[in-house]
């Protein structure tokens, strides 16, 4: 695959956990598929998988389920 950054090919599919929101808000998904560029160093996410993210927020509340997860604060 070839990066939308610097034009190389190489770049691989990953798969990240990543939170949306904050506070009482906040949406937690996993296995986000994010594009990583071994050459540049970038990542990114393709405008599909953007719009699947935004899918997911506007529907959450028929989709979560809840689990509990220790948080901490960066300090």
């Amino acid at each position: 695959m070839i990066c939308d950054c610097c034009g190389k090919n190489g770049v691989v599919t990953k798969h990240v956990t990543r939170s949306l929101g904050e506070g009482a808000g906040i949406l937690v998904v996993d296995k986000v598929p994010i594009m990583l560029c071994p050459h540049c160093g970038e990542s990114y996410f393709t405008a599909e998988t953007l719009h699947e993210l935004e899918r997911l927020k506007l529907h959450k509340a028929s989709m979560e389920s809840r689990r509990l997860a220790p948080v901490i604060e960066y300090a």
